[in-house]
């Protein structure tokens, strides 16, 4: 065989075997690859990537509105929290002066009696006092003001909110400051003790005036209740005292109301079952909350009287084929 055949032969023979599969040469792969890559045929093709989309810009629209982002304020411009209102006193209703007339009180709901009653234009009433003996202290002693007949009561300028009376004449000049079911009695002198030397007898009228002490007890639920809100009433009224007040000015009110809390425990104690019922806290705290809406410039409301509070006859309702105007009597 000649030379040049050999050579052409052996030349032929890699590509005839590249054609068959059998043997790829180095080069030949890699010339296969990239040309893979580049038409994206064969191997060397990858799946098409799916074309992302732009997202469009959120909608404008007033700020807080659900689904619309709110716009960032230009610094400087922040809204500034809206300042908090005013408190205002808490009003209670007050007492009307006959809610305890013709009522038997006893002092601090274990001796004495005190009865107010309406005379005509007046207001009068007839008061026993519980005391000891001078000379005996042992001894209890009672003594009818007045010799056991009415006493006229005049009336006073409602300074606290509560109506008042006075028996300012007689061996033992009295402040009379009605409450709810209770009067609260003080001292027109500078002694609370009133000395009756014929009678041998020395007194101490003041304090709260009210019902037995062993009637209150099935009412300490309900006595329960309005001492929380009256105790509220004297602490927000306070409060509101103590916010209009200017510097001097808010020291005298803390040492008032510290004094008012002192004097309430102070009087209280002495009522007969105090504990179990807390009639006398609820009726001083109500006058308190009273006193102090009236200093703050407000006229609480007064409950209505006992008279215009009395309920009004059901009417009868009307029958078919009667009058109902004149019951009984046919069309």
């Amino acid at each position: 065989m000649r030379p040049t055949r050999v050579f052409l032969l052996t030349a032929l023979i890699p590509v005839v075997l590249s054609a068959t599969g059998l043997v790829v040469t180095p080069r030949a792969a890699l010339a296969q690859s990239f040309f893979e890559d580049l038409f994206g045929i064969g191997r060397g093709a990858k799946p098409p990537v799916p074309p992302r989309g732009i997202p469009a810009p959120p909608p404008q629209g007033p700020p807080g509105e659900p689904g619309v982002p709110s716009i960032p304020a230009e610094p400087g411009a922040e809204s500034k929290p809206a300042a908090p209102a005013p408190a205002r006193p808490v009003l209670l209703k007050v007492p009307a002066e006959d809610n305890v007339f013709g009522q038997e009180l006893m002092r601090n709901g274990s001796a004495g009696s005190l009865k107010l009653e309406r005379a005509g234009n007046t207001i009068v009433a007839r008061v026993t006092l519980p005391g000891s003996k001078v000379s005996q202290p042992a001894e209890a002693c009672k003594i009818p003001l007045n010799g056991g007949a009415p006493m006229t009561l005049t009336s006073e300028a409602r300074a606290d909110g509560i109506p008042r009376f006075e028996a300012a004449g007689g061996e033992c000049p009295l402040r009379f400051e009605v409450l709810e079911g209770s009067v609260l009695v003080t001292a027109l002198s500078s002694t609370p003790v009133c000395t009756f030397a014929a009678a041998d007898c020395a007194t101490t009228p003041v304090g709260l005036w009210g019902p037995a002490g062993a009637t209150l007890i099935p009412r300490s639920a309900e006595l329960d209740t309005a001492r929380g809100v009256a105790d509220k009433a004297v602490r927000d009224n306070y409060k509101v005292m103590t916010q209009r007040a200017r510097g001097q000015d808010i020291r005298p009110i803390v040492t008032e109301q510290a004094a008012f809390s002192s004097d309430r425990e102070q009087l209280c104690r002495s009522y007969a079952r105090e504990g179990a019922h807390g009639f006398c806290h609820v009726r001083i705290s109500e006058a308190r909350a009273i006193a102090l809406a009236t200093r703050l410039g407000v006229t609480p409301s007064a409950a209505p009287s006992s008279a215009a509070a009395a309920p009004r006859p059901r009417r009868k309702p009307a029958v078919e084929g009667l009058n109902p105007d004149a019951a009984g009597v046919p069309d």
